[in-house]
């Protein structure tokens, strides 16, 4: 499971010139799932982000986390972050998750963000084709793959 998690003033998605879910203060995350997660990859990856501090504390010092600052969190699937680009210029998705895995690992780890953030998450809407707007506060941009975890 590879995440894109950007600390946002604001972020939100429009999907046929319709804003679905919209977000102020907090993290907007790209969520990239392939065939091998997990549930446990959903439940590390929720406790992480929910507990990482990278908002500033009152010396302007990135020591708080989404909890501890009440921000909001936007989660958008995105199966492009598992493209491989060794072959050719086209990128390869093969190892990005078919629906049938994806969907329900998706909805688990907005269900996982929830209860850890103790509030609503805002989503995009799986497989439709998304306008994602947002302000980089910081910038701060941070990758992160279940696969390395050490």
């Amino acid at each position: 499971m590879r995440v894109v998690i950007q600390r946002v003033s604001a972020a939100s998605v429009t999907i046929e010139q319709q804003v679905k879910s919209e977000i102020s203060n907090g993290l907007l995350i790209f969520l990239g799932i392939e065939e091998a997660d997990s549930q446990d990859d959903v439940e590390w990856l929720c406790r992480k982000i929910a507990n990482m501090r990278v908002f500033p504390d009152e010396e302007g010092v990135m020591n708080k986390s989404l909890l501890e600052v009440d921000g909001e969190a936007l989660v958008v699937s995105q199966f492009t972050l598992h493209a491989s680009t060794k072959k050719g210029n086209r990128p390869s998705y093969i190892q990005a998750a078919r629906p049938d895995t994806a969907i329900p690992l998706y909805e688990l780890f907005v269900f996982k963000l929830q209860e850890q953030i103790e509030k609503e998450v805002q989503t995009g809407e799986f497989g439709a084709d998304m306008k994602v707007s947002l302000v980089n506060d910081g910038p701060v941009t941070i990758l992160m793959d279940t696969k390395n975890k050490h």
